[in-house]
């Protein structure tokens, strides 16, 4: 009988990881179901397990802060949910070891015999140590977990070497390796200047695609010492995000409300873009000169990298070119934010108990809740708005190729978030204009990027992979071939990057075919690829929510591969414009993401 372990991650970016045997065979994160933007508190994604297997064993991750007693029994409602289903279900808690199930989620999906990670976030759980118990019993010093080196090895030996701490009220201290401190660490600094960009301190993609629109200034003061943001620039605010100190900084001071500028490029300040090029400058710098420590006093050259910051697909890049020729091995875990370390503690207590040493890396992403296609059908033909026709790959292509915006849905939904052909809007990479067309229906910013999807047989054509065999998750913004950038202009940046998917016809057929179909067309071998939501919605989850998205929006067509069907929306619902509903001022920002909705 197989053992099945349903892991949690009760924080934003709240998931669920259902591992049986070792094999992930379900993932979700909250916000696809409950349709709330990072999301926390997995209810429904538990549910769609537990209802769906047996459950031996559930693991809480999170950080530590998930602890809460019902009445009568004394649970916490995660436990309670469980058990009701699965009386005797095993429950274990691992929220204070945040790090941990970041690095054995990029370990185990990496594929590597052992590896060193390398894990980088705002905060993960709050670690309380004392320095001299027998001389100063009363000494403690505090901090939430930023930078984490380990060395993993199977089947669950996680070796922490080093370790650096934030927190609002530490004086500095070294204790063999774990340094805690009350200056801002790496990605704190990220955060800080994302919020004075005016996108929040969780929004730090948005930061990551602006920043090549500066440049060098001198007016920017230096924004790292010693491995820490400096105190002369940032002001710590542990465990939420951080603040650049304007008062003690004239150039940085602001006397306009920064959001003017994300409708009107216009209005942009000179010290604006170039403080996003400033922060992405310095902290893969940082990050890469951690990756190198790390690999010099381990002597392990395989590198696995998680953490919010992991998502940085620009940073991403800048290491594996970095790398090259180092003989270094790069993985960077494909759900590198909170939501992977379910998967990681899930995987980590199968080969806990088994002491198995098989290896069985990532090969898909494709996790999401079944489809039903029998329902979609009747859905699809029973709403009096839509148009529905029968398609073959080249009629849909030739509709991209016509500069029609199509979405698709096809199958399970991706884990993680890019969105790679299952849950995607799709649009024609030639036109130069498409940056601004798409940006404008899906209700984003102007200067944000669109990623493309492109045949792996033809990707070494087209871009300069920097010695990668294959990116099929979408995790580097690499350089677009010199030759080719006029070629494909809505998708390369103003840096002459683009953030790729590579894809094959085993990884997914019918997008493969899709994407063959236009090159038949337009002798171009990829696709404008973004994922299938509006500005500050989560991906479409069902077809109820893909059908909704249609409504409320200018797209139009919707190409449903499976069925072979495309479905024409013709109503359109004026939507009702509420900033920031979905985010509370006072929910906690425990790691900025670098995410799809961001960058893509």
């Amino acid at each position: 009988m197989s053992y099945n372990i349903l892991a949690i991650n009760p924080g934003h970016n709240g998931s669920a990881a259902l591992v049986s045997d070792g094999v992930l065979q379900y993932y979700i994160e909250e916000e696809r179901l409950s349709r709330m933007k990072y999301d926390g508190n997995p209810f429904r994604g538990m549910l769609e397990a537990i209802t769906n297997m047996p459950i031996n064993e559930l693991i809480i991750a999170g950080t530590g802060q998930e602890e809460h007693k019902l009445p009568w029994t004394g649970e916490n409602s995660y436990t309670a949910l469980v058990r009701k289903f699965n009386p005797n279900v095993k429950v274990t808690h691992i929220g204070n070891e945040h790090h941990l199930g970041h690095a054995a989620a990029a370990f185990y999906n990496s594929g590597f015999e052992e590896a060193v990670a390398i894990v980088v976030d705002g905060a993960g759980s709050l670690h309380k140590r004392k320095p001299d118990p027998e001389n100063q019993p009363e000494w403690e010093v505090q901090g939430y977990e930023a930078e984490s080196v380990l060395v993993c090895k199977y089947p669950a030996q996680f070796e922490t070497v080093y370790k650096n701490y934030g927190h609002n009220e530490q004086n500095r201290t070294n204790l063999n390796g774990m340094v805690f401190d009350n200056a801002v660490t790496i990605t704190k600094a990220y955060e800080a200047v994302s919020q004075y960009l005016g996108f929040g301190f969780i929004e730090a993609g948005k930061t990551m695609g602006l920043a090549p629109y500066g440049k060098e200034d001198k007016n920017i003061p230096p924004l790292f010492f010693g491995g820490r943001g400096s105190k002369d620039v940032f002001i710590p605010s542990y465990p939420a995000g951080a603040l650049i100190d304007q008062a003690r900084i004239p150039s940085l001071q602001q006397t306009d409300d920064p959001k003017a500028w994300h409708t009107d490029q216009t209005k942009l300040p000179e010290i604006s873009k170039n403080l996003a090029f400033a922060i992405q400058r310095d902290t893969q710098e940082q990050i890469l000169h951690l990756i190198l420590q790390a690999v010099e006093v381990t002597g392990i050259k395989n590198v696995v990298l998680a953490g919010g910051y992991g998502l940085n697909c620009v940073a991403n890049y800048h290491y594996q070119k970095a790398l090259k020729g180092k003989d270094i091995n790069l993985y960077v875990d494909p759900v590198a934010h909170d939501g992977g370390t379910a998967i990681g503690a899930a995987k980590m207590f199968h080969y806990l108990h088994t002491e198995s040493t098989d290896i069985m890396p990532q090969t898909t992403l494709y996790y999401g809740t079944p489809i039903n296609l029998d329902y979609i059908s009747e859905v699809i033909s029973s709403e009096d708005d839509l148009e529905v026709t029968d398609v073959e790959y080249s009629d849909v292509a030739q509709l991209i190729a016509d500069r029609n915006i199509v979405s698709m849905f096809q199958g399970r939904s991706e884990a993680g978030p890019r969105a790679l052909g299952n849950r995607s809007i799709l649009y024609d990479p030639t036109d130069p204009d498409g940056k601004d067309t798409v940006n404008l229906v899906k209700g984003r910013e102007w200067f944000r990027p669109f990623a493309g999807s492109v045949m792996l047989d033809d990707a070494n054509d087209w871009f300069d992979l920097a010695g990668l065999e294959e990116t099929p998750y979408m995790m580097y913004a690499v350089d677009v071939m010199f030759d080719k950038k006029d070629k494909i202009p809505a998708v390369t940046h103003v840096d002459g990057t683009c953030r790729i998917q590579t894809v094959t016809e085993e990884q997914n057929k019918h997008y493969y075919n899709l994407i063959s179909a236009f090159k038949d067309i337009k002798e171009v071998p990829l696709l404008f690829n973004t994922s299938f939501n509006l500005a500050g919605d989560p991906l479409v989850e069902t077809i109820e929510d893909a059908l909704d998205t249609l409504r409320r929006s200018k797209l139009e067509y919707l190409y449903l591969p499976e069925l072979g069907k495309l479905v024409k929306c013709e109503t359109y619902i004026e939507p009702v414009v509420e900033p920031d509903a979905n985010e509370p001022d006072d929910a906690p920002e425990e790691s900025s993401e670098m995410d799809e909705e961001a960058t893509s």
